[in-house]
């Protein structure tokens, strides 16, 4: 059922839940474990639903305003997406190419110049991740700035939106609170599942005995296309965060991934028997049915699209079943589908 659902326009959530006049933490939270019925909360309600000991792991990831608009070479206007930097090759960002209507472009070529604001431009130099590939929806370029890179792109970017969202939010919308600065180019959309967490969720959850970890894992574009796997996305799991895991794990207690980009660093650090070592670097991993995990047993989530790698991931946490039920009864029950959404807490 998962894989084949179709999402009515009218669930996907076109705005902040703030400008519907919801907090952040007052989304609404789905709770579904095996063979028990699903229960519906709010998202302020995660620390009542989850146990003293267990570990909650969030990202930390901040989030760019990685849109620009430009000025294709035969005039067309254009946005670029950047999406990151290219693994293993210094200077060279990957971007994606989208129509003033949020179309994706598909006949960009190699040495084709994108025109810039503020004096800047970009060099499609090749396909990406297939640089033999003669079209691509992706591209390596080269992005000439005045100045150093995230800089510029804090003065001239704005956020990635999509054409379900019927304004275009600042970019504090896109990022969450547990969210920490960094010199190295952050997520390029939000890692939105942990959007909801507010100071209060995190001080009821301390109070509760229920422990907070971090990790890190820079999100790429999220807009797959048909039969794509996930890019290989930058993640750092620290030693401290791999040593409460484990003590976690040794003790009984569940390991709880704030979204599917937690449960991808955690799982490439994995070994198999379910112990994590600390560890930095890409990760190429995708959990589903040839790859189940190994050390999250828990997962926060937001709601996806149908054919989504995403879900997948999902299944290889909490098991078919258990998405299933969850996913049926939020279409029934009217749940918002996207980055402004409402949330889903999966437990095996």
């Amino acid at each position: 059922m998962t894989s084949s659902f179709v999402l009515p326009d009218r669930l996907s959530a076109a705005e902040p839940p703030e400008a519907r006049g919801v907090p952040r933490d007052g989304v609404r939270l789905l709770v579904a474990r095996p063979g028990l019925p699903v229960r519906h909360r709010r998202f302020r309600d995660l620390p009542s639903a989850l146990a003293p000991g267990d570990l909650l792991v969030v990202n930390t990831s901040s989030t760019a305003p990685a849109a620009v608009d430009g000025t294709r070479s035969d005039g067309r206007p254009v946005t670029v997406h950047v999406s990151g930097p290219v693994p293993d090759v210094p200077d060279r960002w990957v971007v994606e190419l989208r129509t003033p209507g949020r179309e994706r472009v598909h006949d960009g070529r190699s040495g084709e110049v994108v025109t810039l604001p503020g004096g800047a431009h970009a060099v499609l130099v090749a396909a990406h991740p297939d640089p033999s590939a003669a079209t691509s929806r992706l591209w390596r370029a080269m992005i000439a700035t005045d100045g150093p890179f995230l800089r510029w792109l804090e003065r001239v970017g704005r956020p990635i939106t999509y054409s379900y969202l019927r304004a275009a939010p600042g970019i504090d919308d896109f990022r969450t609170v547990v969210a920490k600065p960094g010199r190295e180019f952050p997520s390029a959309e939000m890692p939105s599942a942990g959007r909801p967490l507010s100071r209060d969720v995190l001080a009821r959850l301390a109070a509760r005995g229920v422990g907070v970890a971090e990790i890190v894992l820079h999100t790429g574009v999220s807009s797959l296309e048909a039969g794509e796997t996930p890019l290989p996305e930058r993640y750092r799991v620290p030693a401290r965060t791999a040593d409460a895991v484990n003590a976690a794990r040794a003790a009984g207690r569940r390991i709880v991934a704030v979204g599917t980009t937690v449960t991808r660093a955690l799982e490439t650090v994995a070994a198999d028997d379910g112990s994590v070592r600390a560890g930095s670097g890409w990760t190429e991993l995708v959990l589903g049915p040839d790859r189940p995990a190994r050390t999250v047993d828990g997962l926060v989530t937001g709601w996806h699209e149908p054919q989504a790698s995403h879900l997948l991931l999902l299944k290889a946490v909490a098991g078919r079943e258990t998405v299933a039920a969850a996913y049926e009864s939020a279409l029934a029950e009217g749940y918002l589908w996207h980055e402004f959404g409402d949330s889903c807490l999966l437990l095996a």
